[in-house]
């Protein structure tokens, strides 16, 4: 009876229990009914984006076709065969013409696609651009080449999906700066490459379009966030590629795929005309880079880009041009040295990379100091986890909404979307028994206030004055260190964040650095892993070492940095590794 009162006070048509009972069964119904229309809208956003796809690279290859047919006799195997420098040669003298360089590297872009699914567009305005070279007076320094661009660049006519759906059917009215500059020294974009959903990792994986396996061994990852550009270049399917990297999203997939890449400044390339899901985000700098097969590719590039066209396109970069003296240079340099950060142990083929390149550098005359970058485990967690997430990592949560969450990142991302408090309290919890993880789900609530943020912001330029004094105090010109390598298991980059630590100290600081394959893993660093037990024993180092399991033969690279508006110095520093470590494998 006491019951029956309360209903009827509350609401008297709620007088019968069974009308309550129907109504919140309708309420069930409808929320899983408007769930379930979300997610087919999803889906229907997916599969168009897909077919898009599909249809682009038809195009292509009825381009390629035409093209071929247009140019009998074409020695494509000779064409692929050529260094950038050798093809730009070429290219500039006429003994090649743009349209069989162009309609052979369309060629065998589709068939890597094929074998590891990497290429997200057909950029079908190279073809008109092909009739717009031959109107010009002047050769420009990449005549001719064909280029391949990330996902996330912007391309006149053609979406960049940040492998999200959100951005999927907003079609670009205008070329982002740097392939407007592209195109003005004569280069040719023509496809677009994948990347792994939000790119905050660096496996290649999204729900629309796929995962990107590593043209080397599909077992293994390209890499990301760049991975498509790794997979695509290592493949043979470009000779040249854009990139970008906020954590180590060039130099990784460059590492895992046995190629060079170069993360310069943050401000020495226009990032004008790019999708992310941290746009707005100032603690740690992203920037925009090549990718490329070796060292004078990715020069010549840098040299091509940082023209004057750039610096009136975007008046925000400084109009500083490339410094051929200083990228020409054999003087001998005074060369920091570490083969361990102090936050993840290296693998031993990373550490056998960094003690071969030591020995070859030294016996070829440059002075090698011990260096050690200073309170490691600070910066990873108080300046870089802290300070990509100061939002607590709201923005990025919010980028899913409406999606659908892609397997390799469902680690991080439930990880990401747990309350500041539970992170919190899971951090006290976990102290005791795993310290590392426990300050990164710490420095992962994020700063919690502007005034903090500006504190954040500070504490960055007071590190890097730090990192600075102590690099001139050993009057040093660059530094060698570790990669991260060789390239993992699918499946373990979203479980091991922040094993980036080697890469994301540079963006941090802000540093031109780049990377250089010098070796492989060979069956004594295989057998060697298996003794791996890292510096903490936390579950992080078991995943480490399960992640770079079965890679022999893989590349193994190292990584070359130098002091801020010194690109030129580091590519310099990076072309001299280059030589010394293809000298060795040509004399075993």
């Amino acid at each position: 009876m006491t019951q029956e009162r309360l209903w009827q006070v509350l609401d008297p048509s709620w007088g019968d229990l069974r009308a309550l009972s129907a109504l919140l069964c309708s309420s069930a119904a409808a929320v899983g009914l408007l769930r379930w229309l979300g997610r087919r809208q999803v889906q229907q956003k997916m599969d168009e984006a897909r077919r898009s796809r599909h249809l682009a690279l038809e195009r292509m290859e009825k381009a390629a076709r035409r093209l071929k047919q247009e140019n009998p006799g074409t020695q494509s195997s000779q064409i692929l065969s050529l260094t950038m420098v050798e093809l730009a040669e070429k290219l500039k003298e006429g003994s090649l013409s743009p349209e069989s360089v162009l309609y052979s590297y369309m060629d065998k872009a589709l068939e890597v696609n094929r074998e590891v699914n990497c290429v997200t567009d057909f950029i079908h305005g190279c073809e008109d651009q092909l009739q717009e070279l031959k109107k010009q007076k002047e050769k420009g320094l990449l005549y001719g080449i064909p280029i391949s661009i990330k996902d996330h660049i912007n391309c006149k006519g053609h979406i960049s999906s940040g492998g999200m759906v959100k951005f999927l059917g907003q079609v670009k009215e205008e070329d982002s700066v740097i392939v407007q500059v592209l195109k003005h020294q004569g280069g040719i974009p023509f496809v677009k490459t994948n990347i792994p959903q939000t790119m905050i990792n660096y496996d290649c994986s999204n729900p629309i379009f796929g995962q990107t396996l590593n043209p080397l061994n599909p077992q293994k990852s390209p890499g990301g966030s760049s991975g498509g550009e790794g997979a695509l270049i290592a493949g043979g399917g470009s000779i040249l590629g854009m990139g970008s990297d906020v954590a180590g999203s060039i130099r990784l997939p460059s590492s895992f795929c046995g190629l060079c890449g170069l993360k310069p400044m943050g401000n020495r390339i226009s990032k004008q005309g790019v999708v992310g899901a941290l746009m707005g985000m100032q603690s740690v700098t992203g920037v925009l880079g090549p990718m490329a097969r070796d060292v004078d590719s990715l020069a010549l590039c840098m040299k091509a880009l940082l023209c004057q066209e750039m610096f009136q396109l975007d008046p925000t970069v400084p109009p500083i041009p490339f410094n051929d003296q200083v990228y020409s240079s054999s003087e001998p340099l005074r060369v920091g040295f570490y083969e361990g950060d102090g936050y993840f142990q290296p693998s031993p083929s990373m550490i056998r990379a960094v003690q071969l390149t030591r020995r070859l550098l030294q016996d070829a005359g440059h002075m090698l100091i011990p260096f050690a970058p200073p309170k490691i485990d600070y910066m990873v967690d108080e300046l870089f986890t802290r300070g990509i997430f100061s939002d607590g990592a709201a923005h990025l949560v919010d980028c899913f909404k409406g999606d659908m969450v892609d397997p390799n990142l469902k680690s991080q991302y439930n990880t990401y979307r747990l309350p500041a408090l539970l992170k919190r309290i899971l951090a006290i919890i976990l102290k005791p028994i795993y310290p590392r993880i426990a300050r990164d789900l710490g420095a992962l609530c994020g700063v919690g206030s502007a005034k903090n943020l500006w504190d954040q912001h500070r504490a960055v330029a007071a590190y890097r004055r730090e990192f600075i004094t102590k690099w001139r105090q050993l009057r040093l010109d660059v530094i060698l260190c570790p990669m991260l390598g060789p390239a993992f298991n699918h499946g373990y980059a979203g479980k091991l964040f922040a094993a980036t630590s080697y890469t994301h100290l540079y963006n941090v600081l802000d540093f031109p650095a780049g990377v250089v394959p010098v070796s492989a893993v060979t069956r004594a660093d295989e057998e060697e892993l298996k003794q791996y037990r890292g510096h903490y024993g936390d579950p992080w180092d078991r995943r480490l070492r399960e992640a770079v399991e079965g890679a022999v033969g893989m590349p193994v690279a190292v990584q070359c940095v130098a002091l801020p508006w010194q690109e030129e110095l580091c590519l310099r520093f990076m072309r001299e590794v280059e030589a010394l470590a293809r000298g060795t494998k040509r004399s075993v």
